[in-house]
């Protein structure tokens, strides 16, 4: 006979204590921590404990007791729903202390690494309408909350349960719909909000996708732009209806002929990844371009680019000083994506060699360069494992500096194993993600490297997320 489980407690009178990774704020029940989502320090409030371990708890603010003088206003309707902009509440300047905070405490308490110098955070000119790509969903579901579920008439349609917008978290047939997202620019709310207006409005033409199903008719809808005004929406379809295709695109044309770049993509898939699909072009050019010093990167609908552009400049402004090149070296950039920092680096260089496991972004890399009639870099594509070894190393030459700007999960032990061979004077190593940059920093450490300073770069205002470059050097 199955014992009925010990209900979770509800705490009164708990203070929010400080800001933590992941977008969690923490605090104390007893000598138990707790991590708590949308708290602000100095918060006094009631919490339900929600999940309990031996070393720590999760919660949830049932009541707001007393507000911390801190906590502002947040701009966004869909703010606590959507699951993005974590740290609205909190005033900027205190998101880039807990953001270099973060930093810190990843290189000292997981890491144990040693840093020379820890340069002041580098906050994002804009805070708001920053992003230049945005992927939204259509589904079926959508995600409403409580109160709007107590208040729905009956008798509603297909039309009325679809959305197109962000993924709910954990939830993954269930779409918030998106009435206006702050991160994008005007115009992309704008696109948005015509794509789903005209396809409701013929619902039996363009049906929402089941995302349980995998049935249905629009998939997903993405807007990237650019700091030169270009725009590229990207429509996927998950069967081919050419009537109905041609006029929905025909439609967005219509409406909005500043667009540069208009596609599609049939996606017959069960997942929504596009990357080993032919992406067509309806009107304008397959690509956009952005500027960066002078220097003109094209963006395919694959392409990675750095999706705040203006920070993107002062993140690989601090790599190129970093790097300290005098034009006489030999540069690796490794995890090179459309080799952006090859190509800002490269006239700084005497060669630089980037590599990069998608081939369709080193295509981009080499389009890059001949672009802006750049004919010092050569890229390969592969793993990285793979392809960085020391016979690459014989062919091109030791490098003098290596830039290093690998996925959230960092470098391969065997890329650190290469590395440490190689013994590059200089590594310059940007991070999205502290934590395991910290872990590969332990490595280098234990392989003769000393970390001489960091400087945080905030890409992502309003969520937890920041940018680390690490200068290493050969002791």
């Amino acid at each position: 006979m199955a014992r009925n489980k010990k209900p979770l407690p509800l705490l009164e009178g708990i203070t929010i204590e400080r800001m933590a990774a992941e977008g969690q704020s923490i605090a104390h029940w007893g000598e138990l921590v707790v991590f708590v989502p949308y708290g602000a320090p100095g918060d006094r409030c009631t919490l339900q404990i929600v999940r309990k371990k031996s070393h720590y708890a999760e919660a949830r603010i049932m009541t707001l007791e007393e507000p911390s003088p801190l906590r502002i206003s947040p701009r966004c309707k869909h703010f606590t729903t959507c699951g993005g902009c974590k740290w609205q509440h909190i005033p900027y300047e205190e998101q880039l202390t807990a953001k270099a905070t973060q930093v810190r405490d990843a290189m000292e308490r997981l890491g144990k690494v040693e840093v020379g110098e820890y340069l002041p955070i580098l906050g994002s000119q804009e805070t708001y309408q920053y992003r230049n790509k945005l992927e939204f969903t259509f589904s079926n579901r959508r995600w409403r909350t409580s109160e709007e579920l107590a208040s729905l008439p009956e008798g509603l349609g297909e039309a009325d349960n679809s959305g197109l917008g962000f993924h709910i978290p954990g939830k993954f047939d269930k779409v918030l719909d998106i009435e206006e997202c702050h991160l994008g620019n005007e115009l992309s709310n704008r696109i948005r909000n015509f794509v789903r207006a005209y396809c409701l409005e013929r619902i039996e033409r363009y049906p929402f996708y089941d995302l349980r199903a995998q049935e249905g008719g629009m998939r997903t809808l993405m807007i990237r732009t650019t700091s030169k005004g270009h725009t590229m929406v990207l429509v996927a379809f998950a069967h081919e209806k050419a009537h109905d295709r041609e006029e929905l695109l025909a439609a967005i044309h219509h409406e909005f002929p500043e667009v540069n770049s208009l596609l599609y993509v049939i996606n017959t898939k069960l997942n929504d990844t596009f990357t080993d699909l032919s992406v067509e072009t309806y009107y304008g050019s397959p690509f956009i371009e952005e500027e960066m010093e002078g220097l003109t990167f094209r963006i395919g609908p694959k392409s990675f680019y750095q999706t705040n552009s203006h920070q993107a400049l002062e993140l690989y402004r601090v790599a190129r000083s970093f790097a300290g090149l005098t034009g006489e070296e030999i540069v690796y950039d490794l995890y090179t994506g459309t080799g952006t920092i090859a190509n800002f680096v490269a006239r700084d260089a005497k060669k630089v060699v980037g590599i990069e496991y998608i081939p369709e972004a080193i295509e981009d890399a080499h389009l890059n360069s001949q672009v802006n009639k750049i004919d010092n870099t050569i890229f390969y594509a592969g793993d990285m494992k793979d392809i960085l070894t020391p016979e690459l190393i014989a062919r091109h030459g030791a490098p003098d500096v290596v830039i290093t700007d690998p996925p959230r999960a960092g470098m391969h032990p065997d890329v650190i194993k290469t590395l440490l061979g190689a013994a590059p004077p200089r590594i310059v190593y940007v991070s999205c993600n502290p934590a395991t940059q910290a872990r590969d920093a332990a490595l280098l450490v234990e392989g003769g490297y000393r970390v001489l300073k960091v400087q945080p770069v905030d890409m992502f205002p309003h969520t937890h997320h920041v940018e680390n470059v690490m200068l290493l050097e050969h002791t």
